[in-house]
This record gives structure tokens, sequence and C-alpha cells, in this order.
């Protein structure tokens, strides 16, 4: 039943990561502006700019080169880009792992923070506790992340600078730590080139994840306090919205009648609010936290800039401005389809969160 399930739900991805592909590729070519002059200057002459659209393939018609690009990405091949001169692949490995890792720090963050307040708000419904959470959460929506994000280096970096509170406000990892990747340090023997090759780089420049693998503790312990201050800017807004869908979930299901009958029978209350109120109240939960996720990955291009975090974002704008069409479609369609994926996973979480979706 459970393989059945998600194999209906992958079959419905499938023309949903078309569409992206199409629709990708379309946009990424009605940026304005002339590919050529983006890359080779303003003083480019027109052989110049002709013979450098036939080397890239942009003279051939736009359904052929929508062709071949199907035909490259179902090879696992992204093409080249224009800009940096490397496969795209090579410039996912490098870049993603900083923002997947940023991302997902962000949303623990807003986990952590976010669910035991919407909690603390609901049991505490229209107290002063309820009004400062939502206060706070409304402030947090409306809180620019380049503001808070500068503020955040210049307290922790600059005021506390003298004290043990002090963060570092840019950079991954400090000058000179060891990040040697585990496939180095377990002295594993991988191909020069391919998916396993690309998988074991991939993890091997998640730092926090390395540091465990090679139980590097000066590494986890450098790299997380440099993630604290982007992941808290990065994860304010989602923290707030994760705070107020707790708060009116869990606010539903405290009026129902099992609620009441719980109460009634001496169920003690924290048992009340944690087995029965929240379990019930983890599917919107879920869902946002699935989207949140989503929008992280492809959201953190300022957080990214304010903090010095060579990520998807700031490679994707100077991409965009560059008119690189082969980094805007490759990226967009990775981060498209860890939506589809988080979707999926979201999905699941369902039929475990609340059984009769299974059984439908």
């Amino acid at each position: 039943m459970m393989l059945q399930y998600i194999l209906r739900r992958l079959l419905a991805a499938i023309p949903v990561l078309f569409g992206i592909l199409l629709v990708t590729f379309a946009l990424a070519r009605l940026i304005p502006g002339d590919p050529c002059r983006a890359m080779l200057g303003e003083k480019a002459t027109q052989a110049t700019c002709d013979r450098f659209i036939r080397e890239k393939g942009l003279d051939k018609p736009i359904p052929e080169q929508f062709a071949i690009y199907m035909q490259d990405i179902a090879r696992g091949d992204f093409g080249n880009s224009m800009r940096f001169n490397q496969p795209v692949t090579r410039l996912l490995i490098e870049r993603l792992p900083t923002t997947v890792e940023l991302s997902f720090s962000a949303l623990l963050v807003s986990m952590v923070v976010g669910i035991p307040l919407g909690i603390l708000s609901a049991i505490r419904h229209n107290s002063w506790v309820d009004v400062v959470t939502m206060v706070w959460a409304n402030t947090g929506v409306s809180m620019p992340v380049f503001w808070l994000g500068l503020m955040l280096a210049y307290v922790f970096s600059l005021l506390l600078r003298d004290t043990v509170l002090w963060l570092p406000p840019s950079g991954r990892v400090s000058a000179g730590m060891d990040t040697t990747a585990f496939y180095i340090a377990w002295k594993l023997t991988l191909p020069e080139t391919g998916i396993l090759r690309g998988i074991a780089e991939f993890i091997g420049r998640l730092n926090i994840l390395n540091a465990l693998l090679t139980t590097n503790w000066d590494l986890l312990r450098d790299s997380i306090r440099h993630l604290i201050l982007p992941a808290l800017a990065l994860g304010t807004i989602p923290m707030a919205l994760i705070a107020r869908m707790t708060r009116s979930a869990m606010l539903e299901v405290l009026g129902q009648d099992y609620i009441r009958t719980a109460r009634a029978k001496g169920v003690r209350y924290n048992k009340v609010i944690l087995k029965h109120a929240f379990r019930n109240a983890l599917l919107p939960i879920s869902t946002v936290l699935g989207l949140s996720l989503g929008t992280l990955l492809g959201g953190a291009v300022l957080t990214e800039t304010i903090f010095g975090l060579s990520g998807v974002g700031r490679i994707l704008y100077e991409a965009i401005t560059a008119r690189d069409y082969a980094i805007v479609q490759g990226f967009t369609v990775v981060i498209a389809v860890f939506f589809v994926v988080l979707n999926l996973i979201v999905d699941i979480a369902y039929t475990y969160i609340d059984p009769r979706i299974r059984l439908n």
C-alpha cells in the first residue's frame, strides 16, 4: 500500500519536473539583454558575437535548443558555464553544499524556536504571552533579511567582540582550519569522475556532516559558530510563520471534543498537549516546514552575500546578470527537484501522521 502511494507520487512529479524544465528554459531566454555582450563586454564586435553565438549553440531554433538540453539533462549533463568556463555540475558540487547546510540550519533554528512558541501561544490564548508571541511573529515576518543580518553581525561581531558571545561575521570556517574530506581521511579509492565521485565530494563539502564523519571536533565547533548568525538571519521569517501556523493549528485542535474528553478523564495536561493535540496539529505544520525549507534553498542570496558565503544564491545572481543560461537553468532545476522531493517527503509524512490518508 505504501509503495503504491509513493509510486503514484513519483509518477505525478514527472510532468511537474518537465514543466519546470520547459518554463525555466523559456524564461532564461526571455531575460533582456545580449548574452554575448553581457559576457564579452559592450565593445565586442558583431563578428565576435556571431562566432560566440554559434559556439554556444544559441543560433539554433529554440525548440531544437530545448531538445538538445533535454538530451543532455537525461545524461546528467547540465552544460558548461559561459561565465566561469566550467561544467555546471562542478559548480553545483562546489556551491550547493553551502546553501544546503545554511538552509537546514535555518530551518532547525526556526523549528526549535517557532514550534514551542506557537504551542505556548495557543495554550495561553489571549494572554500577554499570546500577544507578545504574535507581535514578535508579525515583526519577524516583516523584518528584511539584509537588515537583520547586518544588525546581527554588528552586535555579535563588533559590539561583543571581546566577550564569549562573539561570533564570526563571515565565511564558513576560520582560516587554517583542517577541512580534509572524509573520503581522503578514510583513504577511500574513488574514480576520478562520475556520480560516486560527485556524491563523495558533495558530502565532503558539507562541513558539519564531514566533521562528524571524520570526528574533527574542532571543525564541527568552528562550522557551527560560523553558521549561527546567517542561520538566525535566514530563519527569522520561517520561524515566525511556523509559530503562527503552530498556534493556529493548536487552537483548532484544542477546541475538539476528544481533547475535552481526555481532560475530563484526568489525563495529564502535558500528555494531552503533546500526544493528543500537537500530534493532530502536525499536518499543517509539516506542510509549512517542507515549503519553508524549499523557500530557504531558493532564497538565500541576500544572506549569503551579507555573510560572505559562496553558495547557490550568489552565483545564480551573477549568472542572471551575465545571461549565463546554463547556470540559471541548471541551478533552478536542481532547486526545483529539491522542492519536488521535499513535497514527496511531506506527503509520505502525512501517511504516518494520519493513517487515514494512506487508506484513502
